[in-house]
């Protein structure tokens, strides 16, 4: 049974008797208690509002945390994609670049081909017009030779 500070107030005691209880010293006792009473029942109410503040407190705090480890753990997880996508970025680029420098080879290579096969096709050229001339020379040569001799 739950006593409150009013039960304590409106509780009468029978009758005095022989050496029984003086009623102002029982009224007065009451009335202390009842106060006392009525204080820790305040208290009580405050202490409950109170802790139930900072469950509330606490409650929205552990949910910040949540967001807060829920964006580090985004942060984390973005940091580590744009971390990958610029390695693949990277590779492409020097993929890339090696497929470029492969290419200028080859072309240099295939120049240099072409340039020995025209130096070699001009020294020919070059021979043949030696060995015409020679030729030529050598006829004209046997013409003035010829015509002195006539």
């Amino acid at each position: 049974m739950k006593i409150t500070p009013l039960d304590i107030q409106q509780q009468q005691f029978k009758g005095k008797t022989f050496g029984g209880l003086d009623a102002d010293d029982v009224d007065a006792f009451l009335q202390a208690v009842a106060a006392e009473m009525e204080e820790l029942l305040r208290e009580n109410t405050e202490l409950k509002e109170q802790v139930n503040r900072q469950s509330r407190e606490l409650a929205e705090l552990a949910e910040h945390e949540k967001e807060l480890r829920d964006t580090l753990l985004a942060a984390r997880t973005i940091t580590e994609e744009m971390k990958a996508n610029t390695q693949r970025e990277g590779e492409l680029i020097i993929a890339e670049a090696e497929l470029k420098a492969r290419r200028l080879v080859d072309d240099a290579e295939r120049t240099v081909i072409e340039l020995q096969v025209k130096a070699q096709e001009m020294r020919r050229q070059r021979l043949q017009f030696e060995l015409e001339l020679k030729g030529v020379l050598d006829a004209h040569a046997r013409l003035i030779g010829n015509a002195g001799q006539s």
